[in-house]
């Protein structure tokens, strides 16, 4: 069933919500969305797009465990995603780049963050097999 019109451009949607369903099922914190980036959908991102800050305890520490994430950072082409923990809960932004330079920030729903990131991934599906198959992976569609 698509629901985005027919041909390349209703499958691409249908991709994209697929996509954006499965990112909103983790939604319950950030450790949950830190393990689907680096596990499920870390082959389809280039390497240093990605980055994660975390809060360690001090049994963490002596464990060697990384902690808590506290913060995700992805940048993709001429913005940034972020989502930070604050106060027990999940806030997020889309900032945009022009040449290194920050020119605008603006927190949005956590729905549009998700959407963003499954439209850059839906993107990157069509242009690469092994992106693909790491979709496929996240959807469930080994």
């Amino acid at each position: 069933m698509t629901t985005g019109g027919s041909g390349e451009g209703g499958e691409r949607q249908d991709l994209v919500e697929s996509v954006a369903a499965a990112l909103r099922a983790d939604t319950a914190d950030l450790d949950a969305y830190h393990r689907v980036l680096s596990s499920t959908i870390g082959d389809l991102l280039p390497a240093g797009m990605v980055e994660v800050d975390y809060e360690r305890s001090l049994s963490d520490r002596v464990s060697g465990r990384p902690g808590k994430a506290t913060a995700i950072r992805l940048r993709i082409a001429d913005s940034t995603l972020e989502l930070v923990s604050r106060h027990g809960r999940l806030v997020s932004t889309v900032a945009k780049e022009v040449r290194g330079v920050t020119i605008s920030r603006r927190e949005v729903p956590v729905s549009e963050w998700v959407r963003e990131l499954a439209t850059y991934l839906a993107a990157a599906a069509a242009e690469s097999a092994n992106a693909r198959d790491a979709l496929g992976k996240l959807l469930g569609s080994d």
